[in-house]
């Protein structure tokens, strides 16, 4: 498979290592030194592009491809509030796009736990919820987009909880808000923990990845599983959950 991938840090050499290892062909590697070869006619060489940069070029790479017709995968977070004009575009142009606030499989699996547990104590007033997560001090936005995605989940079922609320901001919380804590610190890869706290006892989830493979290794799951769709997915269809 010929994959295009759109920002070429950290995590795009770790998507190449694997991607090289199972057989597949990088044929566009794009990052801040070559952004003139951003192209649709470049994109076209790619069978699936990967995009994985900054909140303020997502979108417009993102469009870009759809243009192309070349399915892409988007990993950026902190741009969310524009997810529903790109889910629109993706439907106009017959494209295929798949984002996920975290491609890792060990992640996603989180996910899934922390919606079963938040069904469990919804009838729990007595337990306060609260997530912290913990990322390197590269990382741009904050809180993170897996910790968004937890506290969506834990709101859309919480019969407590609203809204959410960054404490790095926001240190006095409302009884309908969730805490966010977000921390920076090197070299941490990621670390997502959901605390629920009584004054008898706490329950507590955690998910620490240790490096960026299991991220890059699912997000190429994703794109091989995007490769010659149309239509909008998610990494639900990704891993058959």
């Amino acid at each position: 498979m010929n994959i295009a991938l759109i920002g070429y840090g950290k995590m795009g050499k770790a998507i190449e290592e694997i991607a090289v290892q199972k057989g597949h062909h990088i044929v566009l590697k794009i990052d801040d030194q070559n952004l003139n070869d951003l192209t649709v006619t470049n994109i076209r060489k790619a069978e699936v592009a990967i995009e994985f940069t900054t909140p303020q070029s997502a979108v417009k790479n993102i469009l870009l491809c759809f243009d192309a017709g070349v399915p892409v995968v988007c990993g950026t977070t902190g741009w969310l509030e524009q997810l529903n004009m790109v889910q629109e575009k993706c439907k106009e142009k017959n494209a295929a796009f798949i984002y996920a606030s975290n491609y890792s499989i060990g992640v996603n699996i989180f996910f899934e736990l922390n919606k079963k547990l938040t069904a469990l104590m919804s009838n729990q007033p007595e337990y306060h919820v609260s997530i912290e997560e913990i990322h390197h001090t590269q990382k741009k936005d904050a809180p993170s987009g897996t910790a968004i995605t937890l506290a969506e989940q834990i709101i859309a079922v919480s019969k407590q909880k609203n809204k959410w609320a960054l404490t790095n901001e926001q240190p006095f919380i409302k009884n309908n808000e969730l805490p966010i804590t977000s921390k920076r610190i090197d070299p941490t890869a990621g670390t997502h923990s959901i605390k629920y706290t009584s004054p008898v006892d706490d329950i507590e989830i955690i998910h620490t990845a240790h490096n960026r493979k299991g991220f890059a290794a699912g997000a190429l799951l994703a794109a091989e599983f995007l490769a010659g769709k149309k239509g909008i997915f998610s990494m639900k269809d990704v891993l058959g959950f």
